[in-house]
């Protein structure tokens, strides 16, 4: 069978790394600092060090999320505050970007690295240039333990929080200091990226220059875009899983099956978020963030069978996952022919395209 590019776009791409929410105004100067100790020495966890397990009130772990939203209110805005006068409501906070804990996704195991007390404090370029070094002197001298934690950063880790222009923060991730201004500037984005710049929660935005961006990019790619990238995913699932997996198997080479199957399980896995209009995260966290979608809920259950099943039941897995989507397309609108093969059906998706730059 060919291969057309035209429709597959550029590969999935890795990375290295790993609805907004009410915002809050800022603490008011002299709110009592609590659950601080004096700053000390940041220092490594050992390997054999006991984890803090502080709880929320509800008797559950306490997540990154929620111990950055608890540092910031209780600690750093009061700070901010004090320091900076009428010039705080100026500073943006959070936590977004990198790290499962953006994701809501953190448990006791991701806790040994770059995890602890902590948040993001976003400025204008205009505002990092007047204001932005003498702020992120005032963060550093922020407590470093708070509710038994210590942060516990790495090298790498360590630009993720403290003092970030709002243009840079963006730029990292989509290459745009704002929300892109095309199609073609969209479509270069990875949808891991933007899962990660879209992550996490504002905790306050009175001048509402970051939201507005985030919001910007939310939920999901502009239609074009997103039809495009999920005829590619569409087009994969057909190639790698509905054609290519049964001929490797007929030849019996098993890794090169796995291969076939894996390409198929991560173009599904891409296709059923678009389909949810939501990017897909990082690649460790697909799966458990396609579990939490509202639909096609049964065609991740089947997904998450794949691996665990006989080479004779994974064919007909497969060509169940594809009549789920194909039946998705129809009610989406996005295809209008009854073909249980998935390459057919992503043409068909191309043709809902209006941008002439997308339809090559």
């Amino acid at each position: 069978m060919p291969r057309q590019r035209d429709i597959t776009e550029e590969p999935l791409k890795t990375s290295k790394n790993d609805s907004d929410k009410t915002h809050t105004t800022p603490a008011p100067a002299g709110t009592a600092l609590r659950h601080l100790k004096p700053r000390e020495t940041r220092k490594k966890l050992n390997a054999g060090s006991t984890l803090p397990t502080s709880r929320l009130s509800g008797g559950s772990a306490l997540q990154g999320l929620e111990l950055s939203r608890k540092f910031y209110r209780e600690c750093a805005a009061p700070a901010i505050a004090e320091r900076f006068g009428e010039r705080s409501c100026r500073v943006a906070a959070g936590l977004a970007g990198q790290g499962s804990d953006c994701l809501g996704y953190d448990d006791e195991i991701s806790r040994d690295h770059d995890f602890g007390p902590g948040c993001c404090l976003w400025l204008t370029d205009e505002d990092f240039s007047a204001f932005g070094p003498e702020l992120q002197k005032l963060y550093d001298s922020l407590p470093n333990e708070f509710m038994g934690f210590s942060r516990n950063t790495t090298p790498q880790g360590s630009p993720r929080i403290g003092v970030i222009q709002i243009s840079r923060f963006y730029a990292q991730f989509t290459g745009c200091p704002d929300v892109p201004p095309n199609d073609v500037s969209w479509f270069r984005i990875p949808e891991h990226f933007l899962a990660a710049v879209t992550s996490g929660e504002v905790f306050y935005d009175d001048l509402g220059e970051f939201t507005r961006i985030r919001k910007g990019l939310l939920p999901c790619y502009p239609k074009d875009v997103l039809l495009k990238k999920l005829a590619a995913r569409v087009f994969v699932m057909g190639q790698a899983g509905q054609y290519n997996y049964g001929r490797i198997i007929k030849r019996d080479d098993g890794p090169a099956a796995m291969l076939a199957l894996d390409e198929f399980v991560r173009a599904a896995l891409s296709a059923i978020h678009l389909l949810n209009k939501r990017y897909i995260p990082y690649y460790k966290w697909a799966f458990r963030s396609a579990r939490a979608l509202p639909r096609l809920v049964e065609a991740v259950r089947e997904l998450d069978l794949l691996y665990s099943s006989s080479e004779a039941d994974r064919q007909e897995i497969i060509e169940s996952i594809c009549g789920r989507i194909r039946v998705t397309l129809r009610d989406d609108g996005l295809s209008s022919i009854s073909e249980s093969f998935l390459v057919p059906q992503a043409e068909e998706i191309m043709k809902r395209i209006g941008s002439d730059y997308l339809k090559k």
